[in-house]
């Protein structure tokens, strides 16, 4: 896995060793990349179940202001705090250990994120206690991008009643991104 574009172009990241993370595929990020990237210049970015930190990292290179990494995974924390080092963004970035849940009760304080970039595992209905929580949550306003790469499964037929509004929704070959906004 390698940073596609900005100031970390071409420098390849170390990923976790298991079956416990995903890694995005280059060629979804690459795709997800093209359709935010007038949107990540200068913008606060958090990356919830961050995994290796590819997401994240490729948002800093590419002129994000800040990125807010949180993944309880020990293992895989530490190869964030490795990628960020090797790439040199590690002075704009904050990596929280724990549980996403927790992590976001803690950032509270650093109010509106611009884009939320959240990748959890598959089929558990994570990314549903998200959008509960950040449906109250001063991390996201109308204007904030959240966007959910999940199995072409899950269902999100509950999103309108929690008071979000579909965007864009990007189908590729076994999995999606989501975008959404809470409505006004």
């Amino acid at each position: 896995m390698r940073v596609i574009a900005g100031t970390a172009r071409r420098l390849r990241l170390k990923t976790l060793d298991s079956m416990d993370t995903r890694p995005t595929q280059d060629i979804i990020k690459e795709t997800l990349f093209n359709v935010i990237q007038v949107d990540v210049p200068g913008s606060r970015f958090l990356d919830l179940f961050a995994g290796s930190g590819a997401i994240g990292i490729e948002a800093l290179s590419r002129g994000a202001e800040e990125a807010v990494f949180i993944e309880n995974n020990r293992k895989a924390v530490s190869i964030i705090n490795d990628n960020l080092a090797f790439t040199h963004l590690a002075d704009r970035a904050e990596v929280i250990t724990g549980d996403v849940m927790i992590g976001m009760q803690q950032i509270e304080k650093k109010g509106v994120f611009h884009i939320i970039h959240m990748d959890p595992p598959y089929n558990k209905d994570l990314e549903k206690n998200v959008l509960m929580y950040l449906k109250n949550s001063k991390l996201a306003d109308e204007e904030t991008l959240i966007i959910i790469e999940a199995s072409q499964e899950t269902d999100f037929s509950y999103l309108e009643e929690l008071g979000y509004t579909i965007v864009k929704d990007k189908i590729y070959r076994h999995n999606r991104h989501l975008f959404l906004k809470k409505k006004d």
